[in-house]
């Protein structure tokens, strides 16, 4: 994005930000980056493949190549089936099977959830542990669960990804996150210390929502709104996260949804977005109401939760709106009502075709969500 000045009856370009010179090992890492990207999401193929697909010199991609196998990312999976003369091409794939990846899951709110995943982000183990009673036991036992983890997976750990409630910073720390007693408490450096392997600290949803772009097919311009004990976002703008000046975008669950009053939330404000769509919130006054009622407080949700999206929506030209939490409640006639609110506060022109959906990723999305911000930490994919 660029500016205008006038110097001197001269219009001078000044550049909003200026560009940095790319080193040589900036750009070797890129490259190694593209032709990890291009096998994890195209499978095995041939030199010449990778060559054609990355835009890469066969000798750089032979020389690329040969360093990944090196370093056990990449092997060779034998020749493709000929098809004319000549010799045929060996072919090579991502090592699958050489690494292993760590996933934590620390936001439910009776247990956390730990599990070994291939680098595809299929789970092959998971372990549970009872959330400690006190705060202060809860850094502990997180650390001993990452350790039966490592313990199980059976092969090198790639690294260790964990997605935790609260507010989390680029190098990890937990600024806020007040249901576990954490505040400023550097989560990735303490437990890379503990671990010997290489930590990465997400806000659960915001790790969410990297599942839903990698694994569930999302588009690069969407929000996956992740409702549970409490209420958050993640977000993705042209496929890159989107984290905001203080690492809190995505807390949605704090704006108030209406003038019309409403339900006490935790915070102390009246009609959080949070205090009524909380699936606490919200199976405690569809089990305090007639069965009758359940349709009408299920879409009263889904209009409020509306409301807290049209204007990211519109600010954002967001292309789809993805729910993860108990199906049975939000699936239907919350998530109908919900993008029917988008459609008709926003410009019907661009949003008239919005989708709101479910995640097909299930209750192991922060789990998967973590292996992706290993495999993009680690290795540049995505």
């Amino acid at each position: 994005m660029t500016s205008t000045e006038t110097d001197g009856g001269r219009r001078a370009i000044r550049t909003r930000r200026p560009g940095a010179k790319i080193l040589p090992e900036h750009a070797r890492a890129h490259n190694r980056s593209l032709v990890l990207q291009s096998l994890f999401h195209g499978g095995a193929m041939s030199r010449a493949d990778l060559a054609r697909e990355t835009a890469l010199t066969r000798v750089t991609i032979s020389d690329l190549v040969s360093e990944l196998i090196a370093d056990g990312f990449v092997a060779e999976r034998g020749v493709r089936e000929a098809s004319g003369p000549g010799k045929p091409a060996i072919l090579v794939d991502l090592a699958r099977d050489g690494h292993r990846i760590v996933g934590l899951d620390l936001s439910g709110s009776e247990s956390f959830t730990g599990a070994v995943l291939t680098l595809d982000g299929d789970i092959v183990a998971r372990h549970d542990i009872a959330v400690p009673a006190e705060p202060g036991g809860i850094l502990e036992a997180v650390i001993g669960l990452a350790r039966v983890l490592i313990a199980d997976a059976h092969a090198p750990v790639l690294g260790v990804g964990v997605g935790t409630p609260g507010v989390v910073d680029d190098a990890g720390v937990v600024l806020a996150a007040p249901g576990l007693g954490w505040e400023h408490l550097d989560l990735s450096g303490i437990l890379g210390d503990a671990l010997g392997v290489p930590v990465l600290v997400a806000n659960d949803a915001n790790a969410a929502v990297l599942a839903e772009h990698t694994f569930g097919g999302a588009g690069d311009d969407i929000i996956l709104v992740k409702v549970g004990r409490g209420v958050g976002a993640g977000l993705l703008t042209g496929g890159e996260p989107l984290r905001g000046a203080r690492s809190a975008a995505g807390e949605i669950g704090h704006v108030t949804v209406g003038t019309d009053g409403g339900p006490v939330c935790a915070c102390g404000k009246i009609g959080c977005l949070e205090a009524w769509l909380s699936i606490p919130s919200l199976s405690s006054r569809i089990d305090s109401g007639a069965v009758a009622d359940r349709e009408g407080l299920l879409r009263d949700a889904g209009e409020r939760l509306g409301i807290a999206l049209a204007p990211i929506v519109g600010a954002l030209d967001l292309s789809e709106v993805v729910l993860s939490g108990p199906s049975e409640l939000l699936d239907g006639t919350l998530a109908s009502a919900a993008a029917e609110t988008v459609r008709t506060r926003t410009l019907a022109t661009f949003h008239d075709e919005l989708q709101v959906r479910m995640t097909e990723q299930g209750q192991d999305i922060v789990l998967r969500g973590a292996a992706v911000m290993v495999l993009s930490g680690r290795l540049g994919v995505s």
